[in-house]
């Protein structure tokens, strides 16, 4: 028995984004919190660097370790391998995929820029899949 060579049905882009954004402000909070700046609202208040820096480290142990962010958990979406070797739905993507699908992921373009089958450049680099729970 062969491995499907196209990925399983990628999530929405909207509750990509949802998930993207609750990411984010739960990066922002902790920013505010451990390195506030003047200025603003008290939630815009956190350091740019340490708030990328939180979303960076929530990315790579949470992906590599569950399989899911906060945000992704909130909204039934999950990260896996992807394509050959691995049973979807069992197997989460590991440190070295969670790190390159984080790095890239703050990087921007990669994470805006998609393939024909609807994954990002960034998932696509880490060989991961962002699929529905």
């Amino acid at each position: 028995m062969t491995l499907p060579s196209t990925p399983p049905a990628v999530a929405p882009l909207g509750r990509r984004f949802v998930a993207l954004a609750v990411d984010w402000v739960a990066c922002l909070v902790i920013s505010a919190a451990v390195a506030p700046t003047a200025g603003g609202l008290w939630l815009t208040r956190g350091d740019p660097w340490v708030t990328l820096a939180v979303f960076a480290v929530e990315n790579v142990v949470l992906v590599a370790f569950a399989g899911h962010t906060l945000g992704h958990r909130l909204v039934g979406l999950r990260v896996q391998p992807f394509p050959r070797g691995t049973r979807p739905g069992l197997a989460v993507p590991g440190l070295t995929a969670g790190t390159v699908r984080a790095l890239l992921l703050c990087l921007v373009i990669p994470a805006v820029v998609w393939t024909a089958d609807g994954r990002g450049l960034h998932d696509v680099a880490a060989r991961t899949v962002i699929v529905r729970r």
